[in-house]
């Protein structure tokens, strides 16, 4: 690798550092991020000068989320260009970081696309690469954008679906400003109903073998004052069973044609649970995160996580310096791990996906085409 991370511990007031930035201080540009490994403990930035670094970043989940993962791999594109590196090959190593999540590809898409257009238009390669940056700009404010628009969206869904009351809304992983350029997909609708003194409850489960709930929903509530509390995944049955969930939101990292939807490993069991006890489930994620290509669940790729973040426990996140073998060994020295990142949810079990465009409901093929559709021709709000 050309450039490691240079780490620095941030200087602000916690709760303030951004997901992720762009400077340029008088060495050159660079991309700042902060290490989410590292939360809620302290506040860390990386700051990467190169794609290789990024790359770790990503694939380490310094950085994630899939809104965020696409702005990631835009300004990546843009940090290969504005340095004189190679922004195919860079496009490419960034576009295959992490398989599953679909935004990451179209933000390096994206950008690239700006990059070629540019010098097939005349520019020379730093006018090239000025418009790579402004493309990645432009994607960090749409990201911010759409995440107030699912916000409104997903609000109204939820007054509409749990009628005469707070809302008790149990969530999964993390789906804040963490991973968003604005405050995230359901956990902004969440931090709206708490803003309108409308969220009685949140439920956050732990989300293992990670902890993204924990250790980042969890902070990111505590910052906006919600009311909340934590879960061990495998208590969510009994939350259902007493009757104390109204709704759940959960994001997406990939939805496909049909419906299907991809997220963190754990959402398909609570889809279950909620289609037992007759309660909404519902996805929150922007149009661009819909992969149309994709026909069925069945064809999204699972990304498998290494076995040592089950086996073993670390004091240290996982991939924030930890190596198989460091951690709290919690089963036998050989035992094999089964590791998924995601599981795959189906359309039958999903009541709607709210993006920033409209509401699809119930979840069909057509329904998701013909959002999509709109979306491509820049209008429409309403639900599909």
């Amino acid at each position: 690798m050309a450039d490691q991370f240079a780490a620095s511990m941030a200087s602000v007031e916690p709760g303030s550092v951004p997901a992720l930035r762009w400077e340029e201080p008088p060495e050159g540009p660079v991309l700042v991020v902060l290490d989410q490994r590292r939360l809620p403990a302290e506040e860390v930035e990386l700051v990467c000068t190169d794609v290789p670094a990024l790359v770790d970043a990503v694939r380490t989940l310094a950085v994630r989320g899939a809104p965020l993962l696409g702005i990631a791999g835009a300004y990546g594109v843009a940090l290969a260009a504005v340095r004189g590196f190679d922004v195919v090959e860079a496009a490419d190593l960034l576009a295959h970081a992490r398989p599953t999540a679909v935004n990451l590809a179209y933000g390096v898409r994206r950008a690239l696309g700006a990059y070629e257009k540019a010098l097939k238009d005349g520019s020379g390669p730093a006018r090239a690469a000025a418009a790579t940056l402004a493309e990645a700009r432009a994607l960090h404010r749409e990201d911010a954008e759409a995440s107030a628009r699912m916000a409104a969206h997903g609000l109204a869904l939820l007054e509409e679906l749990v009628p005469g009351g707070g809302f008790r809304v149990l969530t999964h992983c993390n789906t804040g400003a963490l991973v968003s350029g604005g405050e995230g997909t359901a956990l902004a609708v969440a931090g709206a109903a708490h803003r309108v003194g409308r969220l009685r409850r949140l439920w956050v489960d732990e989300t293992r073998p990670l902890l993204q709930g924990a250790r980042l929903t969890a902070y990111e509530a505590a910052r906006a004052g919600m009311a909340y509390t934590l879960l061990a995944d495998n208590a969510a049955g009994s939350l259902f069973a007493a009757g104390e969930v109204d709704a759940v939101l959960i994001g997406a990292d990939r939805i496909a044609a049909d419906g299907s939807v991809a997220n963190k490993v754990g959402s398909y069991p609570l889809a279950v649970l909620a289609r037992y006890h007759h309660v909404p489930f519902l996805v929150v994620a922007p149009v661009t995160t819909v992969d149309l290509d994709t026909s069925a669940g069945s064809e999204i790729e699972v990304e498998q996580r290494p076995g040592h973040e089950i086996t073993e426990f670390t004091v240290v996140p996982p991939g924030a310096g930890a190596e198989p073998g460091t951690g709290v060994p919690v089963a036998p020295l050989g035992t094999q791990a089964y590791n998924p990142a995601f599981d795959v949810t189906p359309p039958e079990l999903v009541t709607a996906i709210v993006t920033e465009n409209g509401v699809v409901s119930p979840v069909t093929r057509a329904g998701l085409a013909e959002l999509c559709g709109r979306s491509q021709r820049g209008s429409g709000s309403e639900p599909a």
